[in-house]
């Protein structure tokens, strides 16, 4: 705690004046049962009504005073409590967008997104309760153990041999609770998730029928989270019966020596009935003590989570390098890369590009293609070998600079919910000219013409009133749009028809030609073209060259070349790719 804990520091004088004003309520009412045993047994015998009406008046101001005190308390407290969470919860934001796409790797989606609401939900529960309770209870305990020895040292003695039984109820129920919450929210996380993958994939789980598995699926984790709390429940619900039991006892102990002492004219009624008051304070003090130790086992457990982010060191730290003079504006020299640090998902890659040539990357699932452009990307750090920018080592180039430099499309990106226009711009400052430049170049403008209101047409979340080719076509303008050094297209016209997809190589070959590209594709004609094309195979090349060089020397991607090229022999005709040389390569 002691990291969420430091939050609390710019706040320090707002929390004192807040635990000094809960400090003076709770000294009030210590006083009022008190006032009440000076009224029945010195004030009253006198029968005098004007002191009963002084003294009555001023037990009833000591109780406004108290009520005023205690919510303007909790008002500050609320106040303290939120703004403390707010500033948790942007920073644990920020932490969490700059880590590398390794630790968030291991943090995980849903982990993330219960830590960053549940968790801190958690922190503001914690807080808010400990300045309400943690000042008044313990001062209500002690103060009412001391207003009681003053009334009646033995009946004190009596009801303080309970407080060590409660506190090691407390202990115990602290001790077994820690933990299980820590296990709710690790299971929470996989709530999370399985309700994210079928709110994403909804369309999917339709389409084949199996929402019924879902649902199974849902109510598997949801049940095991309910049996959790339940769990964290039972122990914790053992708190209040067992204390009251404690408590009960002690009061019934007490009752019977006050009656005694009362009967042998060792004590006064007024003094019973006070200590009556003083048991009820002391009471609701034991069980206000309890709940704080039960909501810091939530608090502590969420902590321990939102610290376990807020101390990850940076892993990819920029070095520094002196640029080297290449001719090569993109360059990989001998690059490995593990995800998982035991087996290479890319091993020894090797290859140049000049400013304005293109690389066309083709291979298998799970080939690394996409493991190429992440590094390239810097999302993660070659474990061996250097990525080389203009001569540059990757690793000296500032985050900001390389990612003006770079335009990217996946296949499968993010689209928020806004205008056409937002979605191309993407929070930079660009023109409509240089927008509606892009979408040209992507094609997008046919289907941008036949929205209502063009760029300012509404795109909802994810591009679900958008077609497949639509929001790869929009994802492509956006990339476009800053106009970078360096285009990367991960499988970004996988959607797009052939014709489309050919018009779309033509605007990148004529209006975007001292952008260097690299495009990952499926599709042989959509790389044919590249200066340089890239074969991969369980993360190795097995092929680099043209085009024409591949279809000598590479098996694997001449069988892929022809089979493709005969099932689309109208469509490579239009093109004007010859299918009459096919037969050199059988």
């Amino acid at each position: 705690m002691k990291k969420v804990m430091s939050y609390l520091m710019p706040y320090r004088l707002l929390l004192s004046w807040t635990l000094f004003v809960k400090f003076i309520a709770s000294i009030l009412d210590l006083f009022i049962p008190f006032i009440l045993a000076i009224i029945l047994d010195d004030i009253v015998p006198q029968k005098e009504p004007r002191l009963v009406y002084l003294w009555g008046g001023l037990m009833a101001l000591c109780a406004a005073a108290s009520v005023v005190s205690n919510i303007y308390a909790n008002r500050l407290a609320a106040t303290t409590s939120s703004r403390v969470t707010r500033s948790l919860r942007h920073d644990l934001f920020s932490r969490l967008i700059y880590l590398s796409m390794a630790q968030f790797d291991q943090v995980s989606l849903s982990s993330a997104v219960s830590r960053l609401t549940t968790d801190t939900y958690n922190i503001n529960i914690f807080l808010n309760r400990t300045q309400r309770m943690g000042v008044r209870a313990p001062i209500l305990l002690v103060g009412g153990l001391v207003m009681t020895s003053i009334l009646d040292v033995r009946m004190m003695l009596v009801l303080l041999l309970t407080v060590p039984l409660i506190g090691l109820i407390v202990y115990f129920v602290t001790k077994k609770s820690v933990p299980l919450y820590d296990k709710q929210q690790t299971v929470l996380d996989k709530l999370v998730r399985v309700l994210q993958e079928n709110i994403v994939g909804v369309r999917v789980i339709k389409a084949l029928s199996k929402t019924d598995y879902e649902k199974d699926r849902f109510d598997q984790v949801s049940g095991k989270l309910a049996d959790v709390s339940r769990q964290a429940g039972s122990v914790v619900a053992l708190s209040n019966p067992l204390s009251s039991i404690t408590l009960n006892l002690g009061l019934s102990l007490c009752v019977l020596l006050g009656a005694y002492l009362v009967n042998s004219g060792l004590s006064r009624p007024g003094s019973i009935i006070a200590f009556m008051h003083y048991f009820t304070i002391i009471s609701h003090a034991m069980f206000g003590i309890t709940r704080i130790f039960i909501m810091s086992s939530k608090g502590i457990a969420s902590a321990r989570r939102i610290e376990a982010i807020l101390e990850m060191e940076e892993e990819q730290g920029q070095i520094s390098a002196q640029p080297e003079d290449s001719p090569y504006h993109v360059a990989f020299d001998k690059v490995s890369f593990s995800y998982n640090g035991v087996e290479d998902n890319l091993r020894d890659i090797s290859f140049t590009l000049k400013q304005g040539e293109t690389l066309g990357i083709i291979g298998a699932t799970g080939s690394g293609k996409t493991t190429l452009t992440n590094l390239l990307l810097r999302l993660y750090d070659a474990q061996k070998g250097r990525i080389l920018i203009n001569g540059q080592d990757i690793r000296a180039i500032p985050r900001d600079t390389l990612a003006v430099r770079v335009g990217v499309t996946f296949q499968s990106d993010f689209i928020m919910a806004a205008t056409i226009r937002d979605n191309i711009a993407f929070f930079r400052d660009l023109t409509d000219e240089e927008i509606l430049q892009a979408a040209e170049a992507a094609q997008a403008m046919e289907f941008i013409n036949e929205k209502e209101g063009g760029l300012d047409f509404e795109v909802e979340s994810r591009g679900n009133n958008l077609s497949g080719g639509q929001k790869q076509r929009l994802l492509i303008a956006r990339a476009l749009a800053g106009k970078p050094s360096l285009l990367i297209l991960d499988d970004a016209s996988s959607a797009l028809d052939y014709r489309t997809d050919a018009s779309l190589r033509k605007a990148l070959a004529e209006g975007f030609h001292d952008t260097t590209s690299i495009i990952i594709a499926q599709r042989v004609s959509s790389i044919k073209g590249a200066h340089k094309i890239l074969m991969l195979e369980d993360g190795q090349a097995i092929g680099y060259g043209s085009h024409e060089d591949l279809m000598r020397t590479c098996p694997p991607y001449r069988e892929i070349a022809l089979t493709q090229m005969g099932a689309m022999g109208e469509m490579l005709e239009d093109e004007g790719l010859a299918l009459e040389g096919s037969a050199v390569y059988e």
